[in-house]
C-alpha cells in the first residue's frame, strides 16, 4: 500500500501525548512517533481497509470517525464498532502478521495517520509500557465483542429489547451528557442501526418511532439520538426487575 502524505499544516504532538496509550513515551519519543506518522484524508464512505487485506500499518484517527464492519454473503454490512478521534486500529494484523479481520469505512470525512510496522516494532514494541497497554487494548476489544454478542443474542422475536440494548451501548460508547439525558454523538442511518442490531430496517424504524412516542428517545434536528432521562429510568427498572426474578 502506497500512502500519500497530507501537507503538514501543524504539529499534532499534543494529540499523541493526550492519548493514554502513548503516555509512557517521553516527549522526545512522542515527537519521533509524530514524525513517522503519515496522514491521509478519507471522504465519507470511502474504504480505508478491506477485510482480508494485508496491512503493514497501525492507524490513528486524527479527525472524523470510521466504522468497522463485516460483510455478509449478500454484501450487507454488520457493524462491529465505531472508532473516533484519538482511537487507533490495525494492531492485530501488526502483531500476528495476518490479514485484516474486518473492513474499515470512513463514517464521515476523516484524517488518518499511518504508522508502518517497522516503525511500530522499533519505537513502540520496545517500550514496556506500550506492550502492557497493547494487552489492555486487546482485552478491551474482546470485551466489546462480547458485549455485541450479548446484544445480538437477545430473542429475535423481541426486537425492542435488542434495539434498547443497542441504544444503551451506543450511549455508553459515544454518549455526550446533556441536561435532558445523553446524546449519541455518532449519526447512523436506520439501515446502519438495523445492521448493528441484526434487525430489518423496517423493524428498526418502527421501534425508534415507538420509543420516541413513549418519550424514551428524541430524534434531534441534526438526526442525532437523545436518550432521555426516562430511557435510563426505564432501563434501570428493567434491570431491577430481572435481578428480582433471578434472570
Amino acid at each position: 500500500m502506497v500512502i500519500k502524505a497530507l501537507p503538514r499544516l501543524r504539529q499534532d504532538n499534543h494529540l499523541i501525548s493526550s492519548i493514554p496509550f502513548f503516555s509512557s513515551l517521553s516527549a522526545d519519543e512522542v515527537e519521533q512517533v509524530e514524525k513517522l506518522l503519515v496522514k491521509k484524508h478519507y471522504t465519507k464512505e470511502q474504504i480505508v481497509l478491506y477485510e482480508e487485506d494485508t496491512s503493514n500499518f497501525m492507524y490513528l484517527i486524527y479527525s472524523g470517525k470510521v466504522r468497522v464492519v463485516k460483510m455478509n454473503d449478500e454484501g450487507k454490512e454488520q457493524i462491529i464498532t465505531i472508532h473516533k478521534r484519538k482511537d487507533f486500529f490495525g494492531e492485530m494484523s501488526l502483531l500476528d502478521g495476518k490479514t485484516s479481520p474486518a473492513t474499515i469505512i470512513a463514517h464521515e470525512d476523516s484524517v488518518i495517520g499511518f504508522l508502518a510496522k517497522r516503525d511500530f516494532d522499533e519505537h513502540l514494541m520496545t517500550n514496556d509500557g506500550i506492550r502492557r497497554k497493547i494487552i489492555d487494548l486487546l482485552c478491551a476489544r474482546l470485551r466489546e465483542s462480547w458485549e455485541m454478542i450479548r446484544i445480538l443474542s437477545f430473542n429475535t422475536e423481541n426486537a425492542q429489547d435488542r434495539v434498547l440494548s443497542l441504544l444503551e451501548r451506543l450511549g455508553e460508547l459515544y454518549g455526550v451528557k446533556d441536561d435532558r439525558g445523553r446524546i449519541i454523538d455518532v449519526k447512523f442511518t436506520h439501515q446502519q442501526m438495523a445492521s448493528y442490531a441484526s434487525v430489518t430496517r423496517e423493524t428498526m424504524s418502527r421501534v425508534l418511532r415507538n420509543l420516541e412516542k413513549s418519550g424514551m428517545i428524541e430524534i434531534l434536528e441534526d438526526k442525532a439520538i437523545l436518550l432521555t432521562r426516562q430511557f435510563f429510568a426505564e432501563r434501570c427498572r428493567r434491570s431491577t426487575d430481572r435481578e428480582a426474578s433471578g434472570y
